[in-house]
């Protein structure tokens, strides 16, 4: 069975002449056969045909500013084509592999691993598994929406040609309705004119959530119930999902998250949540035509009816007569009046979720009781689900701030107490905050905030409005509080003592929120057993903890570790502490509960996530695991409903692998001799990285030949781009600190220091053999020398040449020579330890680079030339902003 008509070479052969086309009629013919010429020339000297791009060099530096504006579109535009390729490149592959039965980490294959065990054991690993992804509104989307919308219709009318049978009318019509939209994109600003808000990059987030996610996860519920029902019988599947997001209350270096943006968050996050729920009810209704006379509904569809028609007796007659001798229409009529007084002033709206599942149940359970067990398999078992993921908040809220902003908002609203808290050690602070969380009244009123400094104001709103969120919302709609940069016990208890003055804890009964420390520093990943020994032994802390469950979520920081320490360094950290925290936990008896605070570059902590999964420490692994998705990374997984049930599947089929691992194999077996290894590796490529940060003249380096100040202009988030505006490697941001390295080519954050760092274990008298068993057998050192290469791959040091000429003359001569050297050695010893040929070991992505390096050429040449000139006009300083975007593109990364 043939099932699709086209190829990614045909879709990126015709969505180029597009292109082409567009560009004639829209601009000039001597614009085209300019981008014409310039592409050739990328492409001959990519082929070996020319020995030089001096061509390709004089073109560009004879552009007037226009003429390099529609270049950078026209290039722009042609990667934004050719993602949407590739995007139905992995939906064909994906299908043709689940046809063939060939499709890799799937869930039948979870399933099949786990076929030898007793039911029991399986029912216990499913019962573990929770997955958590947590999507952040850090500034690394370069897409406009109203460019998005374009983009999503040109991909609707792609399918089309490609899955559909097609008369040759209809074929043609979609060819024009193509056209139609790529002019329209052409015409379309691609740039944003003014910053994000808060409250729009919460409405991007919420757009997947309810635009594929919603529906997709049903989809891979019902796969996992189908796949465990033919392997194992009677095996319930609990809740395995759970999506939770920042956006919109992330405050942690943006002023702009208020705790108004907060509340407006929540509440169009339940709007969207109940809209989903009444339409689905109403699709329900469509197919519950059910006669009574046919129908024993049971005494428990009967029951919830019954209660029902107590609450809203008026509007149960009106069902009665509209819907006569129809008692599941008459039951989902009013199981949508409860829905739509959820939050109302008006009674008997649902109260939990538990009360609308329970609704839906006594309607599955009737339904099969009556032989409609594939309506209630196709139509309402996956709401049911729904529900039980989405609730009634769509996805819950992380509330996150600076460690140092709680502890000056409690100097301040102490200092009117007469308590010098600034001037106390951290014993004293320790001492002071359990003391006060535990006494009966508060030491501090949170509602008082007159005179405070802003601020220490805007802290303390905070936790007052958190007990009106709660209540307003359900506690399970904002109940995780997550401190940036924590690095001592007492940053953990002032967060609690705010929620205890609050009214938002009550111990020893009732603990409102998980406190989360955010470990992201060196110093605090190797102090992680001092900080949470100490909590965990801590009177008032461990009674929080008791009334949580005695579970206790770590976040470990994967960008600020990165940019301190370099790549190898940071993973290895980041790998040693995970099993030093699950030593820590096991000692106090206290689940764990891994966040891993991942950006969408290797450097930041990128990469496949099923094969980071697996990757996991087996004594971190219990099931539950969180994790941050951020940016371009995911309209990349979940833009596309098919891409992101495949995610979704990967992800699942990687826990419950993982999880099973762990119950066999509690702890990692990992040789001493490689620990040693990699202990030795990581100590000299740290060296090496921080040598470089340290040398004199680096930061300048930086400014100049990279595109760092543009970055920080482009409107692609609300957060500013430093910390406090200084031009330090410290201050700055990891995401433009990435993005800047990624655009000149020279990603040096995914690969600096591994190269050295190997060399001095090996002049150490270790052995490449060695580092090979190390790679094979170990999953952590296989997936770090993976990412790495993966780094160094998508790095081109000749592109990356053309930006150190930016810089000044010394600057070049200092550094370039130095990150050719380290470069080549990574490149050297990820290719020998990984015994291949190529960086690359992915066919799909080495094609994907080969298309799009001769095209991303023009445009880093052209970014270059706009770089050095001292003084850019308006015209040139839109043509800088589009290559940005556009090499974004083409990279399909920023930061």
């Amino acid at each position: 069975m043939t099932l699709h008509n086209r190829t990614v070479g045909t879709d990126v052969r015709e969505l180029g002449a597009l292109v082409g086309e567009v560009l004639e009629t829209q601009t000039s013919t001597d614009a085209f056969e300019t981008v014409e010429r310039l592409r050739t020339t990328a492409i001959d000297y990519r082929n070996g045909e020319i020995d030089s791009r001096n061509g390709l060099d004089r073109t560009l530096r004879g552009l007037d500013p226009e003429t390099a504006v529609t270049v950078a579109r026209a290039f722009t535009t042609y990667f934004e084509m050719v993602n949407l390729a590739e995007e139905r490149e992995r939906v064909r592959a994906i299908r043709t592999a689940s046809q063939e039965g060939s499709l890799a980490d799937s869930l039948s294959a979870a399933v099949e691993s786990l076929d030898d065990r007793d039911p029991a054991v399986v029912e216990q690993i499913l019962e573990d598994v929770l997955i958590e992804p947590t999507f952040t509104a850090h500034p690394t989307e370069a897409h406009r929406k109203t460019v998005k919308a374009k983009l999503r219709t040109i991909a609707d009318h792609l399918v089309a040609l490609d899955e559909r049978r097609l008369t040759d009318t209809e074929h043609e019509q979609l060819k024009d309705a193509l056209e139609a939209q790529v002019t329209s994109l052409w015409g379309t600003r691609q740039i944003r004119e003014r910053q994000p808000e808060p409250l729009d990059e919460a409405r991007n987030v919420h757009w997947y959530l309810e635009n594929t996610l919603f529906d997709t996860t049903g989809e891979v519920y019902r796969e996992i119930e189908d796949t465990l029902g033919a392997e194992f019988d009677d095996i319930g599947v609990p809740k395995l999902f759970e999506f939770r997001s920042w956006a919109g209350s992330d405050r942690d270096g943006n002023p702009y998250v208020t705790p108004d943006v907060t509340s407006e968050t929540l509440a169009r996050q339940r709007r969207s949540v109940l809209e989903k729920y009444q339409e689905a009810l109403a699709d329900l209704s469509n197919v519950l035509a059910h006669d009574a006379d046919r129908l024993d509904t049971g005494a428990t569809f009967d029951d919830r009816l019954a209660a029902n028609r107590k609450r809203f007796p008026t509007l149960a007659d009106q069902a009665r007569e509209r819907y006569l001798d129809e008692p599941y229409r008459q039951h989902l009529r009013l199981m949508g009046e409860r829905l739509e007084r959820i939050g109302d002033v008006r009674p008997n709206g649902y109260d939990e979720v538990a009360e609308f599942t329970a609704d839906l149940d006594a309607l599955a359970t009737s339904l099969r009781a009556n032989g409609g067990e594939r309506i209630a398999a196709v139509h309402v078992d996956p709401l049911e689900r729904q529900a039980q993921t989405f609730g009634f908040c769509l996805a819950g809220l992380d509330l996150r701030d600076h460690q140092e902003k709680h502890t000056e908002a409690i100097a301040a609203a102490l200092d009117r107490e007469d308590i010098a808290y600034e001037s106390l050690d951290e014993d004293e602070r320790v001492e002071l905050l359990t003391e006060a969380i535990l006494q009966d009244a508060p030491l501090i009123d949170v509602t008082d905030r007159e005179g405070l400094f802003d601020p220490a104001a805007r802290v303390l709103e905070r936790f007052d409005r958190l007990n009106d969120w709660q209540r307003e919302y359900g506690a399970d709609a904002i109940d995780t509080y997550c401190i940036s940069m924590a690095e001592k016990p007492s940053h953990v208890l002032e967060v609690l003592f705010l929620a205890d003055q609050a009214g938002a804890v009550s111990l020893p009964e009732y603990c409102g929120i998980d406190v989360v420390p955010l470990l992201e520093t060196e110093a605090a990943l190797d102090g992680a057993r001092e900080i949470m020994g100490t909590l965990f032994e801590n009177e008032a802390y461990s009674q929080a903890l008791a009334a949580r469950g005695d579970v206790q979520e770590v976040m470990l920081g994967y960008s600020d570790s990165n940019k301190e320490n370099g790549f190898f360094a940071a993973n290895w950290d980041l790998y040693r502490n995970q099993r030093r925290l699950a030593d820590i936990v096991d000692d106090h008896d206290v689940d764990l509960r891994l966040f891993h605070g991942r950006g969408g570059s290797i450097s930041r902590g990128g990469g496949p996530m099923n094969e980071a999964l697996l990757a996991l420490p087996n004594e971190t692994v219990n099931g539950q695991v969180k994790f941050t998705e951020q940016g371009e990374a995911i309209a990349e997984k979940y833009a596309n409903p098919r891409i992101a049930e495949r995610n979704l599947e990967q992800m699942l089929n990687a826990q419950i692998r993982a999880r099973a691992r762990s119950l066999d194999q509690p702890e990692d077996d990992v040789r001493e001799e490689w620990l040693d290894a990699a202990a030795t590796i990581a100590d000299a490529a740290r060296t090496a990285y921080q040598d470089l940060l340290e040398t004199e003249g680096f930061v300048s380096y930086f400014e100049q030949a990279t595109p760092i100040t543009v970055i920080e202009e482009l409107n692609m988030g609300s957060r500013p781009a430093s910390r406090s505006g200084e031009r330090t490697v410290e201050d700055l941001r990891t995401i433009p600190w990435v993005f800047s390295w990624t655009q000149s080519r020279c990603i040096l954050p995914g690969w600096y220091g591994l190269g050295a760092g190997i060399e001095a274990y090996l002049e150490a008298g270790g052995s490449t053999g060695t580092l090979q068993s190390m790679y094979d057998e170990w999953a952590f050192f296989r997936t770090t020398i993976d990412n790495a290469a993966l780094a160094l791959a998508r790095t081109d040091m000749e592109i990356a040449s053309e930006y150190a000429t930016v810089a000044d003359d010394d600057l070049e001569a200092r550094f370039f020579p130095v990150f050719e050297a380290e470069y080549e050695r990574a490149a050297d010893f990820a290719t020998t330890i990984g015994d291949r040929d190529d960086l690359v070991n992915r066919g799909w992505l080495r094609e994907s680079l080969r298309r799009r390096n001769p095209y991303v050429d023009p445009l880093n040449v052209l970014q270059t030339h706009l770089l050095d000139r001292e003084h850019r006009t308006e015209t040139e300083k839109r043509a800088l902003r589009l290559t940005v975007k556009g090499i974004a593109a083409g990279m399909k990364n920023t930061g």
